[in-house]
């Protein structure tokens, strides 16, 4: 996987976190929803890139 993948996967997971962290902050809804879609989207790429990684190595 490329620096550039991985760093795209954790913005994802950070920018889904920090919606969260807002919306805790303001009490919307909308937006805690969108921040967890955010975060398991940034996992699921970051899962997929680390099984391409593991057959690569072999």
């Amino acid at each position: 996987m490329s620096f550039i993948d991985k760093a795209k996967n954790a913005a994802d997971q950070a920018v889904g976190k920090a919606k969260e962290v807002i919306r805790e902050a303001t009490d919307n809804h909308k937006l805690e929803a969108e921040g967890e879609l955010q975060q398991v989207k940034g996992d699921v790429k970051q899962a997929r890139e680390d099984v391409k990684d593991a057959f690569k190595g072999k």
